[in-house]
């Protein structure tokens, strides 16, 4: 049997064969193809269907977010596919601009991460299987300002409607699994993010933010 099907696309020759020989060596992986630029990307992804995409976040044609750019194509095409994409910032606008849509398949490390083959093997492996994957340098940018209680000012209810959020339920979906009314449901996120302390910026991004405190936060437990 092969492993997950995995895509590299990185501008520079050295780091893209770099990881291409890493990954390829492991059992998890069958390495199906490399691209150089955001167009290529988007063109080998649509020919080989990868089960997983490791991408750059700056490639040509104008080195800015193409892989973030890219990935959302990905996704919109085929929203079972896992992306990781490595970056050199620790700058939090990105990852909001990354998960803007939803955090599910989706995961954000640092570069120097791809010294570590095994902290990079299992974050494909858990964007692949849906799950999400955040960089600890970028949750401490995130949370600097939360502690491990942060959890402990929230109601059973609030926590059963943060936990469903954190499964990627819309507020439809927490209604009818929470047994209780959409006004309900909205009423107990706005304490969630008033508990929290996450202040009063789009929308999206407080959901995100709680999810991925509430991820934290119960992987510390």
């Amino acid at each position: 049997m092969t492993g997950l099907r995995l895509l590299i696309a990185e501008d520079q020759y050295l780091a893209r064969e770099g990881a291409r020989l890493l990954l390829g060596d492991r059992p998890e992986f069958e390495v199906v193809g490399t691209a150089e630029d955001y167009h290529q990307v988007l063109e080998r992804d649509r020919l080989l269907e990868p089960d997983v995409v490791l991408m750059d976040i700056a490639m040509p044609p104008d080195f800015g977010t193409e892989g973030i750019r890219a990935a959302h194509q990905i996704k919109a095409a085929r929203p079972d596919t896992g992306i990781v994409i490595l970056s050199q910032h620790d700058d939090e606008s990105y990852v909001w601009a990354l998960l803007e849509h939803g955090v599910a398949g989706y995961g954000y490390l640092h570069k120097v991460r791809l010294a570590d083959v095994d902290q990079l093997v299992r974050a494909l492996q858990e964007v692949a299987a849906g799950g999400s994957v955040l960089d600890p340098r970028v949750v401490q940018v995130l949370l600097r300002r939360r502690t491990n209680d942060a959890l402990a000012a929230l109601t059973p209810a609030e926590l059963e409607v943060l936990g469903l959020m954190a499964e990627g339920a819309s507020n439809q979906a927490i209604a009818v699994r929470a047994s209780v009314s959409m006004g309900t449901v909205e009423k107990r996120i706005a304490a969630i993010f008033g508990k929290l302390g996450l202040a009063p910026e789009a929308e999206l991004n407080r959901r995100v933010a709680a999810v991925l405190l509430y991820l934290r936060e119960t992987r510390l437990r």
